[in-house]
């Protein structure tokens, strides 16, 4: 019969866990938050932290930071996970941080996980506790605190923005969790080639990489070279919530790169969305608005190759349709640019706040009723077309408003004709 091979190291807790860092000195990355000299760091090491609140993408230290502050203070350390924890939990720890205060004058330091999955009724249960200092709170939250979290907790609490880290960083991770006791302790070899693809896949998430690193161990054994590496982890691992900031920030880069017209740019934050589940029917609606809101009339053909290239997305899906979306993508970002529809929308919204009523004079009237020429309804209206370049010298404003030029064509693209048509108009039509 043959027995099954163990693994070379065999350890009942998961190698991210062994290895998270048990003091501050041990931290790796985020050093303008809790570096040397910081006021976080300092605020930690002499036990004097205040509300605070950890913000970022997952795998960049927020729960290592929070049991790092329970190792070090005096205080009484509470976890909560938002996920799992209501309001009856919440209130019991809130009550009993009054209880220690009040009989032994003790500080409560309460850390949230996912605080953003608090509802509003939650997250206010604790500003009386966070604002009398009954609790010191230290949220983690992988969502921007300014949009996910209330704000009077936010105005309350110091926020930290914590970055993925660098590949050096997760670097220098891997390699003390192959030599430190808590890791494999030396037992294990892997190439820095190897190690080094571990780390750029990733994508500056520690837990990723220390669980790609534990798999690549558990699979190749205790000598880990780059193609077998390579073959466990071809792709890079994606960080991208079709819900969530990651979500907001890609989708404003993709749509900056388009209007500073760097197509190589717009083309990878395209692919980003699209290699990570974005709905492609979202981004030709992006698209079609960028058609008219940053190219306009500098090409009006833009909005005819977005309509079009979505029609054919229709018609084909994926992953042939790839093709229609780089398609469009390409041609908005290298069209001229002009936002003078969008500064006249503006314009013109401005100014119907500002008027005190829009009355039509009645030369613009139609007279379909028997009584209303009488009334002077259409009296004095020049048909364009029976005049010499079908352009009448007319009134078209409303009654009382004085003439503006609402849209202003720009000097790019398609509009330059336009602004010369347009000046030459406007010469002949104001009064």
């Amino acid at each position: 019969m043959n027995k099954s091979v163990s693994p070379p190291i065999k350890l009942a807790e998961p190698l991210a866990y062994r290895m998270r860092p048990r003091t501050i000195a041990e931290f790796v990355g985020q050093e303008e938050i809790v570096g040397e000299g910081t006021p976080l760091r300092a605020a930690i090491e002499s036990d004097q932290l205040r509300s605070v609140i950890l913000a970022g993408p997952p795998g960049t230290g927020k729960t290592t930071l929070a049991r790092i502050i329970a190792e070090t203070t005096d205080a009484t350390f509470v976890q909560l996970n938002a996920v799992t924890s209501g309001v009856k939990e919440l209130k019991a720890v809130c009550e009993e941080a009054t209880r220690m205060k009040e009989a032994f004058g003790t500080r409560t330091l309460l850390f949230v996980d996912e605080i953003h999955r608090f509802n509003t009724s939650q997250q206010d249960a604790l500003l009386p506790y966070a604002e009398s200092g009954t609790i010191t709170l230290i949220g983690a939250t992988t969502q921007n605190p300014y949009f996910d979290v209330n704000q009077a907790l936010v105005s309350r609490s110091r926020v930290c923005l914590l970055k993925p880290l660098e590949v050096d960083q997760v670097l220098a991770i891997l390699r003390r969790a192959l030599e430190d006791g808590r890791g494999y302790g030396g037992k294990v070899k892997v190439s820095d080639d190897a190690l080094r693809h571990l780390a750029t896949v990733s994508n500056g998430d520690a837990r990723v990489a220390l669980n790609a690193l534990e798999l690549a161990v558990l699979t190749a054994g205790k000598k880990v070279t780059l193609e077998q590496a390579q073959k466990l982890f071809a792709e890079r691992h994606q960080r991208y919530d079709k819900t969530g900031e990651d979500h907001y920030n890609i989708i404003s880069a993709f749509i900056k790169s388009m209007r500073g017209s760097d197509p190589d740019a717009a083309l990878l934050w395209l692919f980003t969305m699209l290699g990570s589940g974005e709905d492609p029917r979202f981004l030709f609606r992006r698209m079609a608005i960028f058609a008219s809101e940053d190219v306009g009339n500098a090409d009006p053909r833009a909005v005819q190759i977005v309509v079009s290239a979505w029609q054919a997305f229709e018609l084909v899906g994926l992953p042939e349709g790839e093709f229609f979306l780089a398609h469009a993508c390409v041609y908005l970002a290298q069209a001229p640019k002009s936002n003078a529809v969008t500064r006249a929308m503006c314009a013109v919204k401005a100014a119907l706040r500002e008027a005190p009523s829009v009355e039509v004079p009645n030369h613009l009237r139609n007279a379909p009723l028997k009584g209303m020429a009488e009334q002077g309804y259409g009296k004095g209206y020049q048909y364009p077309h029976d005049l010499p370049g079908a352009v009448a010298k007319e009134t078209y404003f409303p009654l009382g408003m004085v003439h503006r030029n609402f849209y202003e064509p720009s000097d790019r693209g398609f509009e330059v004709e336009v602004r010369e048509r347009m000046a030459h108009i406007r010469e002949l039509i104001r009064p």
